[in-house]
């Protein structure tokens, strides 16, 4: 296994902690921004607020375990994600969407959990159309054990798929454990990867660090074990070829369309964000990205 032991940003209000990207793994299949915030309590009259910025060529996963956020975005979209639903934010050619915590929240204080994780869309499909989607909780299949419940947010978990817009193989579930209860990675994907949100858990005897990013070895079925009650993230998927370019909010193939991003969002040629079009994230001042 390789560990990823996370970086963590202190927001303030929140912390965040990035697993991916590193230096030992830029992806684990698809994915290849991963994010855990929280949890944490807003006071009253406080809350997220991530203003309009751009993405390109990435899909956004918004998964949370407490808390709300309103979504808007430059498609005209307005969302309020809360506990157990997906938004999936298909940024394609370009997108822009801002992130907040609604009002009913703000006013009373609210807690905050949950995780953020962008997709690196597929070669041929980098360029689709900007799309959104969001997958209630009640749509997302549960499966429950009497020691284990397992909500499959993409792909399929143990023969139950999930109905969410996949544009590369895609696994990513939510399992929460009660101590002492054990379960199986399977082997199938091209790349699989375990994080333990919250609690504690083993794989094969080996205790696992809270909040790191463990990538498994391709092809080697293993055993989760909670050591306490815990939260367990799977993720991974098809396994990427090609090589992906990160920047700020930026992913693609080509290190030249990200700089063509950075020139568009300095000019001002993103679409605005309908509710939500009075201020936004300025663009880090830093030299352009060398050409591929």
């Amino acid at each position: 296994m390789l560990l990823i032991t996370p970086t963590t940003h202190d927001l303030g209000a929140f912390e965040v902690r990035r697993t991916l990207p590193s230096k030992a793994r830029t992806m684990v299949g698809p994915f290849i921004f991963v994010d855990q915030f929280g949890p944490a309590h807003f006071d009253i009259g406080s809350g997220m607020d991530v203003r309009p910025h751009p993405h390109i060529n990435l899909a956004t996963v918004t998964y949370l375990f407490e808390g709300a956020i309103d979504h808007r975005d430059s498609l005209g979209t307005f969302a309020t994600i809360r506990p157990g639903a997906l938004n999936l934010m298909t940024a394609g050619k370009g997108i822009v969407h801002s992130e907040r915590t609604p009002l009913a929240e703000r006013a009373l204080g609210s807690p905050i959990s949950g995780m953020q994780t962008w997709l690196a869309l597929p070669d041929g499909k980098e360029e689709i159309d900007p799309a959104f989607e969001h997958v209630a909780q009640e749509n997302l299949p549960l499966i429950e054990t009497g020691n284990v419940s397992a909500r499959v947010i993409m792909g399929s978990l143990w023969g139950v798929s999930a109905p969410t817009t996949q544009h590369a193989e895609t696994i990513y579930a939510d399992i929460l454990m009660n101590a002492g209860a054990t379960i199986p990675i399977d082997a199938e994907a091209d790349e699989r990867a375990i994080l333990v949100a919250l609690g504690s858990a083993s794989l094969d005897g080996e205790t696992l660090e809270p909040h790191s990013l463990y990538v498994l070895k391709p092809g080697q079925a293993m055993t989760l074990r909670a050591d306490s009650d815990c939260r367990v993230m799977l993720l991974g998927g098809e396994a990427f070829v090609t090589p992906r370019h990160v920047w700020w909010n930026f992913v693609s193939s080509s290190r030249d369309r990200i700089n063509q991003a950075k020139a568009d969002w300095k000019a001002g040629t993103f679409p605005l964000v309908p509710g939500d079009d009075k201020e936004s994230i300025p663009i880090p001042e830093v030299p352009l990205t060398r050409s591929s």
